[in-house]
């Protein structure tokens, strides 16, 4: 319940700061790689950041379009104009030269001439909603703190009891928003930026090297090099930004595949510099071995080898033997600590258990790809979203919208609506339909793990037995993709 306290008050009082003429500046972005039938999400975000609770000549909206449909470009922009129409000091850009992902697309942002004009930098990917009170809340924490480079806030997800999937992945991010981020920022000053909900002071990235496109995890790489810098960070646990999380075991497999090989080619990069940095020893050992080997690499290099690999074969062995200690009291209490955060999930203790020892597969995968420097470490992948937003939230646009429509070019809806109908019926002619992928790994370690079962409770091993059957039966559902929607 330990959390940051502003030096002076609990949010900022507009009138009083303006009156002595230290109110800062902000450059809002909003990176979007988007395609065309998410058209929903930048509505929402745009909506949201137009709406926060500060002066308008003090707030500067870039919004980043990094699409590669014409459609997409031309709706975005169009949003843009509406928004502008209302007042709202906001700009659409879009790269010619799309290289370097994210990290490319804000570096080539920061370019910009009337960045110096800023002292701050909010940060929201395309799906984050903030909250009207969100600037207030956060840019406390830089007053009269010149050694603050970065407040980030916390992620809560609109679509979390959406099916089992998003049930499972909310207990992990509960863990590392109240756990690893809360932890670590009160205790450490800093934290793994999530690249997203958080507000950065723009002179810490510049003298911290500015957004590097060397990793698929700009958003840890900064976040490195600032703390190395000597920069603090201060993570709100209370201050929530609403996003989604993926609903297709597709889209989740391709996120956690980048989340996992990008810390891991940073880790070579950075490993040097961490070493030959001025910081204390201790904060040196709590980047090595917490922040990058524990979470990142020794977790599912345990899971993946002792529960899918070792254990089985041990069936197969009459020689080897493994105490019930290791297969059952070790992985209990670790999904009992996971789930802590997030007790309401607790009926789903078993299944989360289950279902992280079988992403384990594709965690060691990209943890090797990554430490390797392998050719998928590289890929970089949009996780896909389906646009869902709050009640409220909807209520809120919808007016807006009702608004905008009035203030809106009806030449270039007209057109927009033709070639949208145009794509639609193209669409229709295709007849795509939401299938079930099969996933070979999985359904191999599925059968491995069964046929291990079967040997167990042919030769009487007792625990071993159900638990070679549950983890089995989840690699098979898995494999089947019967976890999570189908995918088009």
């Amino acid at each position: 319940k330990i959390k940051p306290v502003p030096k002076t008050g609990q949010l900022v009082d507009v009138e009083s700061v303006m009156v002595v003429g230290i109110f800062p500046w902000f450059l809002f972005r909003s990176p979007c790689a988007m395609k065309k039938s998410v058209v929903l999400v930048y509505q929402q975000s745009i909506g949201a950041v137009c709406n926060l609770d500060w002066p308008k000549s003090k707030l500067l909206i870039q919004v980043l379009d990094d699409s590669d449909d014409p459609t997409t470009q031309m709706l975005i922009r169009e949003e843009v104009h509406k928004w502008q129409a209302d007042g709202a000091n906001i700009v659409y850009r879009h790269r010619v030269i799309r290289d370097g992902y994210k990290a490319g697309n804000l570096k080539s942002a920061m370019s910009c001439d009337y960045v110096k004009d800023y002292e701050f930098v909010a940060i929201f990917d395309a799906d984050f909603q903030p909250n009207p009170d969100f600037l207030k809340r956060t840019i406390i924490h830089f007053k009269d703190n010149e050694e603050v480079g970065l407040v980030q806030a916390r992620w809560s997800f609109v679509n979390k009891d959406e099916n089992l999937l998003t049930r499972l992945q909310n207990i992990n991010l509960a863990f590392h928003f109240e756990v690893e981020q809360q932890v670590n920022g009160i205790f450490l000053n800093f934290f793994g930026f999530n690249g997203t909900a958080g507000v950065w002071r723009i002179k810490a990235l510049e003298e911290s090297g500015g957004w590097l496109e060397r990793t698929t995890v700009e958003d840890m790489d900064i976040a490195v090099r600032a703390h190395l810098n000597g920069w603090k960070f201060v993570f709100l646990n209370d201050v929530e930004c609403q996003c989604e999380l993926p609903e297709s075991y597709e889209a989740y497999r391709k996120q956690q595949h980048r989340w996992h090989s990008g810390p891991m080619q940073l880790f070579r990069l950075c490993l040097p510099d961490i070493i030959k940095s001025k910081i204390c020893f201790w904060k040196k050992a709590n980047l090595i071995f917490l922040f990058f080997l524990l979470r990142k690499l020794v977790l599912p290099f345990y899971s993946f080898t002792l529960f899918c690999i070792i254990l089985p074969m041990t069936m197969f062995i009459p020689e080897a033997e493994l105490p019930a200690w290791v297969v059952c009291y070790i992985p209990a209490t670790m999904s009992l600590l996971n789930i802590l955060p997030a007790p309401k999930s607790f009926p789903f203790i078993v299944p989360y258990l289950l279902f992280e020892n079988t992403m384990s597969v594709t965690k060691f995968n990209a943890m090797i790809s990554g430490l390797f420097q392998l050719g998928s470490a590289y890929e970089w992948v949009v996780t896909k979203k389906s646009g869902r937003s709050s009640e409220g939230d909807l209520v809120t646009l919808g007016e807006k919208e009702a608004m905008h429509e009035r203030c809106s070019s009806e030449t270039t809806l007209v057109e927009m609506k033709e070639e949208l109908l145009k794509q639609e019926m193209k669409a229709s002619k295709k007849k795509k339909k939401k299938h079930n992928r099969i996933y070979m790994k999985e359904l191999s370690l599925a059968f491995l793990l069964l046929t291990a079962a079967a040997r167990s409770l042919l030769s009487a091993q007792g625990i071993h037995f159900y638990f070679l059957l549950f983890q089995g039966v989840s690699f098979l559902l898995v494999g089947l993709d019967l976890i999570g929607e189908q995918v088009d």
